[in-house]
């Protein structure tokens, strides 16, 4: 069920429908950028809080919850047009961007090429390289761990979300109505009458093709930054569905690969945007803006209020 305090309403831009939140407020124009495979409604529950000072928004990009599906336009230009297309429609000049997760590539692509319209840049997760060799060499080293009783095929959105909670252990650990509404949102009922997602496997292939071929230009941005790093805690990432070695398989991948490369992120990114203020998460989680909440508004705030 959607309790979030928000209106919901298209733009339409380059031909196809942007879906977004609006929680209102006055003030900077506050836009938070959903990351890949997930949408506005992720923001539920943390949008509101900065309502009192900000004109909060939030947009879902192309291919993604009640946006159009197009199976075209998901390379790194396009989608910063549509930010900057979707700025235009609500005639908004200047505005504080925040990306979660893998929206870091429009976000990093937007400042360098329209600084002008940046107030301020809030990254709310590890700024990642995903085109560097470092990244792809991690990628091959994740363990796979698979449980032989799915075959993929659901009848009904609680099937579907037990399953979901069961192969992504991290997403389970922080549930919440926004998580919950998020999935939903993803999901539409096909004409054979099974739980699916809405975007085709070509929608996602070419998302994940922008998102491991893209170097942001971190180098670039010149607007004040916040970088928030979780430094992930491994014990997310290990569910009782797991047999005790693939408990310890990941643990270990988490512990001598993961830890190790996130360092190398951090200071990379000191190097690349020496002006960015860099918050580091201890036993945190991708989405740190709901496991520790309290402490990412209270660092957003201070940030954002310092205009």
């Amino acid at each position: 069920m959607d309790t979030s305090p928000h209106k919901s309403g298209f733009v339409d831009v380059s031909g196809i429908r942007l879906h977004y939140l609006d929680w209102g407020g006055s003030g900077p124009v506050l836009l938070l950028l959903a990351g890949m495979f997930s949408n506005a409604h992720i923001f539920d529950g943390f949008a509101p809080r900065f309502t009192d000072k900000f004109h909060t928004l939030a947009l879902t990009r192309r291919g993604h919850g009640e946006s159009d599906h197009p199976e075209t336009g998901y390379d790194i230009d396009t989608l910063t047009e549509d930010i900057r297309l979707f700025l235009d429609c609500l005639h908004i000049d200047r505005a504080i961007l925040v990306q979660h997760s893998n929206e870091g590539i429009e976000l990093s692509h937007f400042a360098a090429l329209y600084p002008e319209r940046v107030l301020k840049l809030v990254f709310l997760e590890p700024a990642y390289d995903r085109n560097s060799p470092e990244y792809k060499a991690i990628g091959e080293k994740w363990p796979v761990i698979q449980y032989p009783d799915e075959d993929g095929i659901y009848d009904n959105l609680s099937d579907f979300m037990y399953h979901y909670k069961k192969d992504y252990p991290a997403n389970a650990a922080c549930w919440c109505e926004a998580m919950d509404a998020n999935l939903r949102h993803q999901m539409k009922i096909s004409p054979e009458g099974k739980v699916v997602y809405k975007a085709t496997e070509g929608i996602s292939k070419a998302c994940a093709e922008t998102m491991f071929g893209y170097t942001p230009e971190y180098a670039k941005i010149r607007t004040p930054v916040l970088s928030i790093f979780p430094i992930r805690d491994n014990t997310y990432y290990v569910t009782p569905f797991m047999t005790k070695e693939q408990q310890a398989q990941m643990m270990e991948f988490f512990d001598s690969v993961l830890l190790p490369w996130t360092r190398h992120c951090i200071e990379q990114f000191r190097r690349d945007v020496p002006h960015a203020k860099i918050v580091e998460l201890a036993h945190s989680h991708t989405y740190c803006f709901i496991t520790q909440e309290e402490l990412v508004y209270n660092e957003m705030r201070r940030f954002l209020l310092d205009l």
